[in-house]
This record gives structure tokens, sequence and C-alpha cells, in this order.
């Protein structure tokens, strides 16, 4: 199985649905978003790839009553978790978090087969050694919302072989689209 991770969309709604359409393209069967949708309108892109999308919120909340709201739909493949989340796909269990530092702790339990953070807005890909002497991956796909200087960037992760690509959006397709 093949899964979208990304974080820190921050309302960019071009880039995040360019990620997700590639990331569809690629054969990706889940959207794990790490935090900083910011407003809960900006998810609706994503309803047209009928994809189970599991997202937290991170330190730019937005409206979380209206994120709740969204997720509670009849219709939605919109799954909110609150401030984190622990989901399991394709038999690998999976920890969402916003922050670096949770993210790292949580990687050392041994619980955990792969750890998404985001908030650094930096691309980061490791295995850090639990304490059980295993590897547990870490990934911070760092910002699709291209916030500021940084790249606009997510991460496509294969679960069966535990490989993790980086991915680029052009900054252009939202210039392009007049935002």
């Amino acid at each position: 199985m093949k899964i979208c991770i990304l974080s820190d969309s921050h309302d960019h709604i071009p880039l995040l649905d360019a990620a997700v359409e590639s990331a569809k393209a690629e054969g990706v069967e889940a959207v794990l978003h790490c935090g900083d949708v910011v407003a809960p309108s900006t998810l609706h892109c994503l309803d047209k790839y009928d994809l189970p999308v599991h997202v937290i919120h991170g330190n730019n909340t937005g409206d979380l009553y209206t994120l709740g709201r969204l997720a509670s739909r009849d219709e939605n493949n919109i799954h909110y978790h609150g401030m984190d989340a622990g989901v399991e796909l394709a038999g690998r269990n999976i920890f969402l978090v916003h922050y670096p530092h949770y993210a790292r702790a949580m990687a050392a339990t041994g619980d955990w087969d792969l750890v998404c953070c985001g908030h650094s807005h930096n691309l980061k890909i490791e295995q850090l050694v639990n304490i059980k002497g295993k590897l547990t991956h870490l990934v911070n796909p760092g910002t699709i919302g291209g916030v500021g200087k940084s790249q606009a960037t997510y991460v496509i992760a294969d679960l069966k072989s535990m490989t993790f690509e980086a991915r680029e959006v052009s900054k252009q397709i939202e210039r392009d689209a007049g935002y």
C-alpha cells in the first residue's frame, strides 16, 4: 500500500490539490496530513480523490469546530483525529503528531512502525533505533504549502517495503491560479 504524507498546507489549496492529484496518479490509497491545515474548507479540494484522509490539527488550528463537523459528514473520507493519531494501514502502526520533538519521542518507544510529523517546514526522512532495538521510520514531509522560502514538499511511502520518496510541487501552480 502506498500513502501520501504531507503537512503544513496553511490554506494553500492549489499546492495541496496538486500533491494529492499526483500522489493518486502514483497509486496512493490514503493521505496522512500532519497538521496546520488552518481553514477546514482547505480539505474540500481532496473530496474528489475519494481517498481516506487522516488529519490532525497542529499549532495553527483554525476552526476546530468546523473541522470536526467536516469530518462527521456521512459521505466523508476525512478522518479528523485531534492533536495526534494512531492509525493502522496495511498492517503498519503509524503515529501522526505535529511537533518533531514529540514525534522523535514516540518513535523511540518502539510501538510504531512509522511516525510522521510536520511543524518545522523541513523535509526529513530518517530511521531511528528505538528502545526495543529495532528501527522506527520518522518522516517529516516538510510543508506542502511551501510556506515562506520553503519548497512545497510531500512524501510518498510504500508501506510494504517501508520506502519513502520525497516529492516537490512547483509553487508556480499557485501563482498561475492567482494566489
